[in-house]
Formats: structure tokens, sequence, C-alpha cells
């Protein structure tokens, strides 16, 4: 039985009814540009193959049921008209404030039952909750005949997960589920959401990107990534900006010289030059210079680790380990935990991973879980 099939058949044994489709939405892995998308700068992620499913079909009569394949309980049953902001936590959350931020916008969503399975991992710093968001947002512009463009939908989703979950996230990882494109890594401009499909094909290249879930969990929630947002808005307050992607990086001496707070001039710096390794990455591709940008992927890490505080030692271990081999590693993502990747050619991809699994090994963590990046679509109807 195919894993389509296993989905409806379980939404059937849920709800006793047909579902009316199912929805896709990938996570992703950020190449370059980390904690640049709430300080209005510039970000580079493409969609992984892995991605959130969803079994959904239309209700009208105010009820949501959401269930999960992938979380122990049943079916949780909430009324729509009820939903607000801080009503509690869980993965239920995410669907919910969904439609919350949707019917808070003015859009008729009457109600659904979802069935979701997902094989997007989960605190890895690859956006599952955002892929979860987009899914059930798509099933619903698709259900209710929203007519929402994907950019919309984006930040609908972002509402949700800043307002309703209560994580101040910025656009990137909606961003990326709804707009990615197969083959491609999304250039996006988090101001004014222009987008740029820049087309990034591996394997044509005999090049190859590793994923390493380092599987220690980060939990965005808890303060960690509020006190660095709030230390840039700070920053931008200071230097008399909207944004931090205001901030040149010709300009940045000065910048940092007139701020007094040395936690918030580490931020300013890590933004800054990130921004800028954003357009160098870009630019490389549009060359067709891909080996190129491995030092720049390690000049990320290194900002992350040291200015911007948000690695740890098992992503220290896999950036060091892989470097030695690859083109270039950084870690992605939020920070905290999750995961690395690694840019490296074809044929040194199974050395590098066999490195990695030694180190961890070694160093006494857990093994990780390294597997392939490869361009994907964004979300999509399947069914």
């Amino acid at each position: 039985m195919s894993g389509l099939d296993q989905l409806a058949d379980t939404f059937r044994e849920l709800y006793g009814r047909e579902p009316d489709g199912v929805w896709a939405a990938p996570g992703r892995i950020n190449l370059i540009g980390e904690h640049t998308d709430y300080n209005d700068g510039f970000v580079l992620p493409l969609a992984l193959p892995h991605t959130a499913l969803a079994a959904v079909a239309r209700r009208a009569d105010g009820v949501l049921r959401v269930h999960s394949a992938d979380v122990p309980g049943g079916v949780v049953e909430l009324d729509v008209a009820e939903l607000a902001p801080g009503g509690g936590g869980g993965w239920a959350a995410y669907p919910a404030g969904v439609v919350w931020a949707l019917r808070d916008a003015g859009y008729p969503v009457t109600g659904a039952d979802l069935h979701i399975a997902s094989t997007v991992p989960t605190g890895a710093g690859l956006s599952s909750s955002a892929a979860l968001e987009v899914v059930t947002a798509l099933a619903c512009d698709d259900l209710f005949e929203l007519g929402l463009k994907r950019w919309q939908l984006a930040r609908l989703c972002q509402r949700a997960e800043n307002v309703f979950v209560g994580v101040p996230c910025g656009i990137m990882d909606q961003t990326a589920s709804a707009c990615c494109t197969e083959g491609h890594a999304l250039h996006l401009d988090a101001r004014d959401l222009a987008q740029r499909q820049v087309p990034f094909d591996l394997a044509a290249e005999g090049l190859r990107l590793l994923v390493v879930d380092t599987r220690v969990q980060h939990e965005l929630g808890e303060g960690a990534y509020a006190r660095r947002r709030a230390g840039c808005e700070e920053g931008a307050r200071a230097l008399g900006v909207q944004a931090l992607r205001d901030v040149a990086p010709e300009q940045l001496d000065d910048a940092l010289a007139r701020l007094d707070d040395e936690t918030v001039r580490h931020y300013v710096r890590h933004v800054v030059t990130e921004n800028a390794r954003v357009e160098q990455v870009v630019s490389l591709l549009d060359r067709g210079e891909t080996r190129a940008i491995g030092p720049i992927l390690t000049a990320g890490h290194a900002s992350c680790r040291d200015d911007f505080a948000i690695s740890c030692p098992e992503l220290d271990l896999a950036v060091e380990t892989a470097a030695a081999g690859a083109l270039g590693a950084r870690m992605t993502g939020g920070g905290f935990g999750g995961s690395a990747i690694v840019l490296a050619e074809e044929a040194d991809a199974d050395g590098i991973t066999k490195a990695l699994n030694e180190a961890f090994a070694s160093a006494g963590y857990r093994a990780p879980r390294i597997f392939p990046a490869v361009p994907s679509a964004g979300a999509r109807r399947l069914v």
C-alpha cells in the first residue's frame, strides 16, 4: 500500500468519510542567510523531498478536527469560533493557528477534518512546523476557494506561528515551503518577498549536499530566538535604520563603533555580513561557480557560532569534521541544535559520512542522521 493510500485509509477510519484531497508541503534547509529574514534581509533556502502530507475534508459546521500519525493521541476537536492565541501548545496549535489566522483575516473557513503524516524530522531545524502550517493553509485555500497567492499563504502561516503559537520566527520557512521549485534554491528578499529561483542542480555538477541532523532538539520558543530578535531590533533603533538590512557592508565598521552593547554589536555584525554572504553565493551560482560557495558557507558557520552564538558542540563537531574533506559546511536553521549542511564532491560524500559517524561516536554523542538534500518542489495538491 502506498503512503497516500494509507493516509486516505486512516482518514476514513478516523472520520468515517472520504477526504476531499491530499496535499503536501516540504521541509527546507537554508543554504545561507541565517537569522536575516526578520531583519528584512536575504535568504537562500531550498525545499527538501521530506514533506508533511495532509488528507483533508471540508466542514461547514464550525468544527476543526485534527489528527497526526506521528504524535501519540487521538483526534483533537476544536471549535473554530473559539480559536484564540494562547489557547495551548502541542502540535495541534500549528494547524489550528493557521485556521485562526485565515479566519482573523476575514477568510470564510468553516471547519475541516485533517489527518497529517510527516517525514520532515522534528526538532532538526528543517522547518517541520512550517510544513505543517503550509499544508494546512494550502488545503484550506483550495477547499474554500480563497484564491490566495503563495506569498500570502506564507504570510498567514507566519502570523499563525508568531501570534497563535508564540514563536517570533521570520518569513523564510513558510515561504520556502510554499514557493520553492524543484532543482532550485529560492533567493528571497524578506522585506518585500521578491523571489527568484536560482538553478541549483548539484547532481549535474558531480556534487552532493549532505544534511547532518545532530539529533539535538532545538526549542526556539523558549526565549533564545526571541532575545536575538530583540537584540537585532535594538541595534537597528540605535543605528537609526528601519532594519539591519539597511546597514551596507561598507558601513559596518562605522555602525559597530556607534553601538555600546557588546552583544548587540555581535548580532549586528552577523546580520550584515550574513546578508553579504547570501548575495555572494547567489552571484557565484549565477556564474556557475558552485564549488566556490564552499568557503562562504563555512564562514557563515563561524559567524553563527562566534557572533550570533547559536551553534552547539555537536554542530561545531559536524562542521569541523566535514571541513577536512568537504568544500564547505555550516549549521542551518535557527540553531541551538538541529542540523548542519555539507557541500562535497560526490566522490567524497561517503568518506565524509563515515568520518562524521566516527567523530560523533568518539565524542559520545548520538549517531547523527545523514542524508542528501535534493532541491525539491514546494507545496502542492497531490490528489
